[in-house]
C-alpha cells in the first residue's frame, strides 16, 4: 500500500482515533522506521503522469511475527502509561478552585463531543462493518464515558464544597514545588 493509501484507509475506518495519521510527515516517519527495522519492505514503485513517484510498500513475515506479539502482549496486559490528564490532576491544586471548575467544566464539554463523534461513527458504521473492527471505538466510548462522569462528580463536589483548597495544605505543596 502507499502512504497516503494507508493515511487514507485509516480516516475512512475511523481509526484516527487511536492512530496518528494527522501529518503526513509523520507516517513517512512511521515507515521509514518500519523499513529500518526490516518490519516493511519495498514492493515498487510507480509514477503517474506529473505526480511524484510513490512507493508501495508491503508487510514482511518479520513483520507479521511482531505484529502478533505485539498485539498478544497488548491485550493481556495494561500497558504503563502516563497519560496526562492524572499529571495534571496531581498539580490541581496550584490553580485556584474557580479556575479548576472551570477548566474541568470546559473538560466535560470537550468530553461530550467526543462522545457524540464516537457514537457518529458507531452509528455510521453498524450496518456496513463488523462489531469487531470497531471494538476500538467502543472501548474509547466507554472510557469518555467512565472519564466524563468522573468530570461530572468532581465539578459537582466543588459546587456543593464537597471539595476544598485547604489553604495551609497547598500552601506547603506549593513551596515544595516552587
Amino acid at each position: 500500500m502507499y502512504p497516503y493509501h494507508m493515511q487514507q484507509l485509516i480516516r475512512e475506518r475511523g481509526k484516527d482515533d487511536v492512530v496518528n495519521v494527522r501529518h503526513r510527515a509523520s507516517l513517512y516517519q512511521t515507515i521509514a522506521r518500519l523499513e529500518r527495522d526490516g518490519l516493511v519492505e519495498v514492493q515498487g514503485t510507480s509514477r503517474t503522469e506529473n505526480r511524484p513517484e510513490r512507493t508501495l510498500y508491503q508487510i514482511t513475515k518479520t513483520g507479521r511475527q511482531t505484529i502478533q506479539a505485539w498485539l498478544r502482549d497488548m491485550l493481556a496486559k495494561p500497558a504503563g502509561e502516563f497519560p496526562e490528564f492524572p499529571a495534571a490532576l496531581s498539580f490541581i491544586y496550584l490553580l485556584d478552585a474557580k479556575t479548576a471548575r472551570k477548566e474541568l467544566a470546559r473538560r466535560a464539554e470537550a468530553l461530550d463531543a467526543r462522545l457524540r463523534r464516537l457514537a457518529g461513527v458507531l452509528d455510521e458504521h453498524a450496518d456496513s462493518v463488523p462489531r469487531l473492527f470497531l471494538l476500538e471505538v467502543e472501548y474509547l466510548r466507554a472510557m469518555t464515558q467512565a472519564d466524563l462522569a468522573w468530570v461530572h462528580r468532581i465539578v459537582e463536589d466543588l459546587d456543593r464544597g464537597r471539595l476544598r483548597w485547604n489553604r495551609k495544605q497547598i500552601a506547603r505543596a506549593r513551596a515544595d514545588v516552587e
